[in-house]
């Protein structure tokens, strides 16, 4: 804890930058006054101080340590969400997240060597699962990776041969120690060998279709090609040589959680690796179903369809027309797979000409999320004001709050129309929401659909 001061002193000798030496001297205290060395409290600390310890915290969870790697994007995001107004100043908080956001790569993290399969082409694996991969993120655009493999002399009387592994984890790499599968959520899917077998293990189902056929495609006997893609709850794999395409289709159990593919295998060497994603996505029903959708929202319907949300705004209610007094009210519950402060209901607020979320001429002109988080776009189409206190004898913590989701509750939305100004209010677990924003003048009809991340919507009512 001596580190500030000591720190401060070093740089304090250097006049033309003065700012350097405050900034060292005050970024461990915190916005709540908890810090040190003395103890400053909100806007006394600051401000360089205040946007250093941001800096600092992100620099800490994304560097790799002699005891660990790099934090999750997403466990990193969670972190500053629980920091916000006690260990960090709100505004620059506010900025880091929308930083990680626009990151979707996860680029501003520590750089190291790259093991991606585009620079690591050659693999030698001697054990079972000995070594794997990177892993493969296998989305709704076909990923095609080409290999060629070779077999290891070997005394044993195990037969050479490569296959895939099936996985989901925070990091998108295999982990088999039992605290990295806690940490990383390490979720396995299953495994698909060349040969045509298939092993089950987290999947509700795999069947695999082999079909003898010629390929140009596949120009030599050493070399594979496999194409892998996935829609909603339903991925399918082709292992396709010069002679032989063995199709795999795998029912997960839940469209919310990624799928990985990771290379691996026995007593064998693999060259050559590309990997080549195409930009296009392929039909809704482009993989044949082998099992019934899984489905959260069969509960009670209200006075529009349930909506059941996988991921990230995936999906969304009917829209509503906004009216001065008008109110909905429906029942939320976070997914299963739900673990983060974000996964709850949001509340889109935006206009279309066809009345449909991201339909014809659609703009979004607020999004009222209920744990309050909020940020402005780049280039924002209107003037949103947000306030969001916390009922201390209600809310008890964000650990609470997800807990407050996973068991579902019931929520009441109201809207009040006074010009061109549209306020949005709601509470719920302590977190009061409040959402102004003025509309332009041409601004159209203005409608509300119920949205969100990982959550199941039920039950909703339109009370004018």
């Amino acid at each position: 804890k001596q580190h500030p001061e000591m720190g401060a002193k070093i740089l304090e000798s250097i006049e033309e930058y003065p700012f350097l030496s405050m900034g060292a001297h005050y970024h461990h205290e915190r916005y709540d006054g908890h810090g040190y060395p003395d103890h400053l409290k909100g806007t006394d600390i600051p401000d360089q101080a205040r946007i250093i310890a941001v800096a600092d915290a992100y620099d800490a969870m994304t560097s790799k340590r002699s005891y660990r790697d790099p934090i999750p994007q997403q466990k990193v995001r969670e972190e500053f969400i629980k920091g916000t107004g006690t260990q960090f100043d709100p505004e620059y908080a506010r900025l880091m997240l929308h930083l990680i956001d626009l990151d979707t790569e996860y680029d501003m993290k520590e750089r190291e060597e790259s093991k991606d399969l585009e620079d690591k082409n050659t693999m030698h694996i001697n054990e079972y699962r000995g070594t794997v991969s990177d892993g493969v993120l296998i989305t709704q655009s076909m990923t095609v990776i080409r290999m060629a493999v070779h077999t290891e002399h070997s005394d044993s009387e195990e037969k050479p041969i490569p296959s895939l592994i099936l996985f989901d984890s925070l990091d998108g790499h295999f982990h088999n120690k039992e605290r990295d599968v806690k940490e990383l959520n390490y979720f396995e899917y299953g495994e698909i060998w060349f040969d045509g077998r298939t092993m089950s293990s987290g999947a509700r189902k795999m069947e695999s279709r082999p079909t003898k056929t010629r390929t140009m495609d596949v120009t030599h006997g050493d070399e594979y090609k496999i194409e892998a893609v996935r829609v909603g709850d339903h991925a399918l794999i082709r292992i396709i040589t010069q002679t032989l395409v063995n199709e795999v289709i795998v029912a997960l159990p839940d469209s919310t959680r990624y799928m990985y593919i990771g290379l691996t295998g026995n007593r064998i060497r693999l060259t050559d690796i590309r990997v080549e994603k195409n930009e296009e996505k392929v039909p809704d029903d482009y993989i044949p179903r082998i099992a019934e959708k899984i489905s959260y929202i069969d509960g009670p319907e209200g006075d529009i369809p349930n909506v059941q949300v996988d991921g990230f705004r995936t999906d969304a209610s009917k829209g509503i027309i906004v009216r001065d007094g008008m109110e909905i009210t429906f029942h939320a519950k976070s997914l299963p797979t739900a673990r983060l402060v974000w996964h709850c209901p949001y509340i889109d607020i935006y206009s279309a000409d066809d009345g449909k979320v991201y339909g014809e001429n659609y703009i979004d002109l607020t999004l009222v999320r209920l744990d309050g988080e909020y940020w402005e776009e780049d280039e924002p189409t209107c003037k949103t004001e947000l306030i969001v206190t916390k009922d201390e004898t209600a809310f008890t913590g964000w650990d609470d709050w997800k807990e407050f989701n996973k068991k579902g509750f019931d929520c009441k939305v109201s809207f009040e129309v006074d010009g061109n100004t549209i306020t949005i209010r709601t509470v719920n677990n302590g977190i009061s929401v409040t959402n102004m924003v003025d509309i332009p003048e041409a601004g159209g009809t203005i409608y509300a659909a119920l949205t969100g991340d990982q959550v199941a919507i039920t039950n909703i009512h339109i009370h004018s």
